[in-house]
């Protein structure tokens, strides 16, 4: 079976993508698959590289460049030619899409609408729990309804801001106290994310937010401690161990630290008492089952000193690279990373013959 490996992509988290690809290369089980490096560059271009029996030794391999036929430098580590493909031409039988495209046009149900119409199974959530994992304000309605406990927020919608920027602030002001987070609805790896102690702030923080979306989220900011916890399956849900950020300052952990400084810990799993934990993971089931999801999201929560729990907000398409979290919680629940590859494309393929078994109409 092939596994059409998509990543890159056009939006912000393109490096991230990239990350999350390799790591993924490195631990499918080639015994049983051949895998198809599809690289979509940062202006939207589809490359196809070499179908591979082995993994590539370098990262730089998976930085495709166009060319009219693919180059066996990715088997060598080496910057790699790809094919320029339609859409289209990824169709094929008796394969499987694994996508890790993080971010708009990545996790936000827009691939996943392509990869309904090319009619193939894939990794992950669908189109609607991809769209509502990824909006921020959608998600937080939705974990409302379901009965999650929530930070107080505010959406901020572009326009609004634009025509009254006094009138939003006043109401940030009234309903929420500093420190504040303020985020952008659809990006995530805190790409675009500020924390504002003043008025002043507040507003450069909104500006910063808006460069990315339309739509802005303020949250209150609150003490506590940021645990994670990994989603795994489609209607039978399963949890893993809640893991800890522990960080090196009481900065929150931004794209800087996950992705460059490296100046995190993982705690895990996390201290806490086994109540805290117990209740965090059906939390984190609830909040999987009220967006619709499937295959994997991981859930993030604020846990203050007196145990209190908030939900923050689920990841759809959460990080694979060698410093994620969601393959290091399941490898200390009992998963390990190549096990979990070889779940997440099975979990595609069941929920793909589960679709195709429905009566529609001809």
């Amino acid at each position: 079976m092939k596994i059409f490996l998509i990543y890159g992509g056009k939006s912000a988290e393109h490096d991230i993508s990239i990350l999350t690809a390799y790591s993924i290369m490195k631990e499918v089980y080639y015994k049983y698959y051949e895998v198809v490096p599809v690289y979509i560059t940062k202006e939207g271009a589809w490359l196809k590289g070499l179908t591979l029996d082995a993994p590539p030794t370098h990262l730089e391999a998976l930085h495709l460049t166009a060319g009219e036929e693919a180059a066996l430098a990715i088997k060598e580590g080496a910057v790699s030619t790809g094919v320029p493909i339609t859409i289209a031409e990824i169709k094929e039988k008796d394969a499987v899409i694994f996508p890790v495209l993080h971010g708009p046009n990545g996790e936000d149900g827009t691939i996943q609408g392509l990869f309904e119409i090319l009619d193939m199974p894939y990794v992950g959530a669908g189109v609607l729990a991809s769209a509502c994992g990824m909006d921020k304000i959608i998600s937080k309605h939705l974990f409302t309804q379901a009965g999650l406990p929530q930070v107080p927020f505010i959406p901020i919608i572009k326009t609004d801001w634009l025509r009254d920027e006094e009138k939003v602030l006043a109401k940030c002001d009234e309903i929420l106290d500093y420190p504040m987070f303020i985020k952008p609805a659809n990006l995530g790896s805190s790409v675009g994310i500020s924390k504002a102690m003043n008025q002043e702030e507040l507003i450069a923080a909104i500006e910063t937010a808006l460069k990315y979306d339309r739509r802005v989220l303020v949250e209150q900011g609150v003490e506590a401690r940021e645990v994670e916890v990994a989603v795994l399956g489609n209607d039978d849900v399963h949890t893993s161990v809640p893991g800890e950020i522990v960080k090196a300052t009481n900065e929150f952990y931004d794209y800087q630290s996950k992705y460059l400084d490296n100046k995190v810990t993982m705690q895990i799993p996390a201290l806490l008492p086994e109540e805290v934990q117990t209740q965090l993971r059906e939390y984190a089931a609830t909040a999987f089952k009220a967006i619709d999801g499937s295959g994997l999201t991981r859930c993030d929560f604020f846990v203050t000193d007196d145990h209190e729990i908030f939900i923050n907000e689920v990841n759809t398409m959460p990080g694979f690279t060698e410093f994620s979290m969601y393959p290091l919680l399941w490898e200390n629940t009992g998963l390990n990373y190549s096990d979990l590859v070889e779940e997440l494309i099975q979990l595609a393929i069941k929920r793909f013959e589960e679709k195709q078994s429905f009566i529609t109409e001809r």
